[in-house]
């Protein structure tokens, strides 16, 4: 499996942990949309797209099945991120 492209938007929203929301496309074929970009307290990490299942409740409904993977998107996403105008 290859990222193919991935396009970044950042957010600037006042008091919010959210930083920006990013779209990937694997393998040239296969979009994931509405990846979260947050700051927590050890710098910026993935939230990847989710619905609430119950109320304060939420699942991820697309997301990587090993850290192999996870780090991946990380690395591709959080790169965009930084030289995202």
């Amino acid at each position: 499996m290859k990222i193919t492209s991935v396009n970044v938007k950042k957010v600037e929203k006042e008091g919010s942990r959210m930083k920006g929301k990013a779209s990937i496309l694997l393998d040239d074929s296969f979009a994931v949309h509405d990846i979260r970009i947050l700051e927590g307290e050890n710098g910026l990490f993935l939230a990847m797209p989710s619905k609430q299942v119950a109320p304060g409740e939420y699942r991820d409904i697309a997301h990587p099945i090993n850290p192999e993977t996870r780090k991946l998107f990380e690395e591709k996403i959080l790169d965009a991120y930084k030289n995202a105008e």
